[in-house]
């Protein structure tokens, strides 16, 4: 089996960084600013800190820091200002505002004002008489409704009977627990009785912390991700496709995505030759970040991502909406990454495809002819054995 990939020998530890040895000119004054994977999700897998470092390394590069991996925030002071990529959204609050977090330009990521609103619990509004958080928007749902998918979003188990037994009379549905990520821990659910199922293990107070998504499920899926990233002065937007492969278990998760991407704003990938149904993804997608925004005040990101799922309902109808959003480093954050960097090294260009990719097993299919392109291989202690690559496809829109 092969051993994990590890950080190259130039990542700067935190001891380093703060040597005034360590080389490098602070980009003003004498505050030496840095790059961190921070927060960390607790007890995450070697496969994803790989991938938050290898991310923040990127990021370092392109904002011309220091990238340091094993950041410990009591000792901020020591090293000046510093650049976030955490690992989940963040909420606006104490903690936060310790980090010295005050908008776009502090991390890669995002801030939101309210736990929920991180996650896909927005997408859908909530049943009527139902539960509803503090900070809820009424207003979002009804601006997003013809750009999302059929569904209702809940806070107690009473609110998710009701509300699916109601959806179920339109045909089958989705159970969606709004913490989860590539798919994972979803039901698919075509009764009553597997309605029940599919709640029984859920916990009351977990439901009204976070919430349940409940949604139309759609026959041979295709997904879309839409995006925007800024980092320092350079933004840029796209458009592109998922893929699924199978795990170790057996089970279809996400296997990566390939992105065509811009430079510039959103109405930079909308002057682009798109594909109709890459538009009318594109589309769908704009109007669900210009409601977010709108909706939800003290909301901003530098990395606002969308997933959109293009299939058939159960009367075989084509239905395209909005599944979630992600405000915070993602699957295809890798590829996002690279892009930057070749839109960075040449100016004059204006359009590159970039790839992130994901295979389970022992052998590496599809492994690049770049060795740099390699983010991870190795026997992960929770997914078991996993390679990741990601890199430039083309430059161009080719």
């Amino acid at each position: 089996m092969d051993t994990p990939w590890m950080a190259p020998a130039g990542a700067a530890t935190l001891q380093e960084a703060q040597r005034p040895e360590a080389g490098g000119r602070p980009p003003s004054g004498d505050a030496r600013r840095i790059a961190v994977p921070y927060p960390r999700r607790e007890a995450s897998p070697p496969h994803e800190l790989a991938s938050q470092d290898a991310l923040a390394r990127r990021l370092a590069g392109l904002l011309g820091l220091e990238c340091v991996t094993d950041y410990d925030p009591s000792i901020r002071p020591a090293v000046g200002s510093v650049y976030y990529v955490p690992a989940a959204t963040l909420v606006d609050g104490p903690e936060t505002q310790a980090l010295g977090v005050t908008g776009p330009r502090d991390l890669f990521g995002g801030v939101v004002p309210h736990a929920f609103v991180g996650t896909k619990a927005i997408t859908h509004p909530l049943p009527g008489r139902a539960r509803m958080p503090r900070g809820w928007s009424t207003q979002f749902g009804a601006q997003v409704r013809d750009a999302v998918l059929r569904g209702q979003t809940v806070f107690t188990l009473a609110d998710a009977r009701r509300a699916g037994a109601a959806l179920l009379r339109q045909g089958p549905l989705r159970v969606k627990p709004v913490q989860g990520t590539g798919g994972r821990g979803q039901s698919l659910v075509r009764d009553r009785a597997a309605l029940d199922v599919a709640l029984e293990g859920l916990r009351a107070e977990d439901l009204a912390e976070c919430g349940l998504v409940l949604e139309e499920h759609l026959e041979e899926v295709r997904t879309y991700s839409v995006g925007h990233v800024q980092v320092g002065g350079l933004a840029m937007s796209y458009v592109g496709t998922q893929e699924l492969t199978r795990d170790n278990a057996g089970e279809l998760v996400y296997g990566g995505s390939r992105l065509l991407c811009a430079r510039g704003g959103f109405e930079a990938l909308m002057a682009l030759e798109l594909g109709a149904d890459e538009r009318r993804a594109a589309e769908l997608a704009c109007r669900y970040d210009a409601a977010a925004l709108a909706c939800y005040p003290g909301l901003y990101a530098s990395r606002r991502n969308y997933d959109v799922a293009q299939g058939r309902d159960a009367h075989g109808r084509p239905r395209m909406g909005v599944l979630e959003q992600s405000w915070r480093a993602g699957g295809a954050s890798l590829a996002e990454a690279c892009a930057l960097q070749a839109l960075q090294a040449d100016p004059a260009l204006r359009t590159v495809r970039a790839y992130a990719r994901e295979r389970y097993g022992p052998g590496a299919p599809d492994a690049p002819a770049d060795p740099a392109a390699l983010v991870y291989r190795g026997q992960d202690t929770e997914v078991g054995p996993i390679s990741k690559y990601a890199g430039i496809a083309s430059h161009g829109d080719g």
